[in-house]
Parts: structure tokens; C-alpha cells; sequence
């Protein structure tokens, strides 16, 4: 998964659930806990997520990342890209598709006459 995807999904997940741990982004992400933290890190350095640490009930000290309005604006613009490059694989894949229904088709065809 390139650091854009991981960076777009950090920014979706963390939009909605901001006091997940890095453990668990990592789960949900299907990535290492070495990648969820260097993303991490180039958000905050870009401006587009802050942490804030509290202390839980376990007594443990705990953060919660944040999207500031940056990390917002980014968000929407890697999702419009995103949904763009989906829409090209889609027709690329539909396309493929119909092809392979046509050669199948007319192997049936052969067969179907000898």
C-alpha cells in the first residue's frame, strides 16, 4: 500500500474515530505499525493532523489525532482523486470484462460445432 493510500486512510479513519491507537489504525489498514506511525508523523509535519494526549481511565497516557482544516481539505481532495482513479479502473476492468465474455462466448461456439 503506497504512503498516499495510507495517508488517505489514516485521514478517513481518524476523521470519524480520532482516539484509535496506532495498533489498531494498523489493523484496520492492513498495514505495519512501523508504516501507521511514519504516516502519522508525515501528517503532523504537513500540518494536517495534531495529537493530543490524555491519560485514560487505565492510568495509561493515550492520544487522540485530530484532522485540523488541512487535514480536511486534503482529505476531500485525495478523495475526489481517489474515486477518479477508481472510476478509470472500473471501466478498464468492465472493458476487459466484456472482452472475455465475447472470446468465451464464441469458444463455446466453436466447440459447440465440432
Amino acid at each position: 500500500m503506497s504512503d498516499d493510500v495510507t495517508s488517505y486512510g489514516l485521514l478517513k479513519t481518524l476523521e470519524e474515530n480520532p482516539g484509535l491507537s496506532q495498533r489498531d489504525l494498523a489493523k484496520r489498514l492492513g498495514v505495519s505499525l512501523g508504516k501507521i506511525n511514519f504516516c502519522l508523523n508525515a501528517l503532523v509535519a504537513k500540518g494536517s493532523i495534531k495529537i493530543n494526549n490524555f491519560r485514560n481511565s487505565g492510568n495509561k497516557l493515550a492520544y487522540a489525532y485530530l484532522l485540523t482544516p488541512r487535514g480536511i481539505e486534503e482529505r476531500a481532495r485525495m478523495t475526489v482523486h481517489f474515486l477518479k482513479f477508481k472510476v478509470q479502473e472500473y471501466e478498464r476492468l468492465r472493458a476487459e470484462i466484456e472482452d472475455l465474455q465475447r472470446e468465451a462466448g464464441q469458444n463455446l461456439l466453436r466447440n459447440s460445432h465440432e
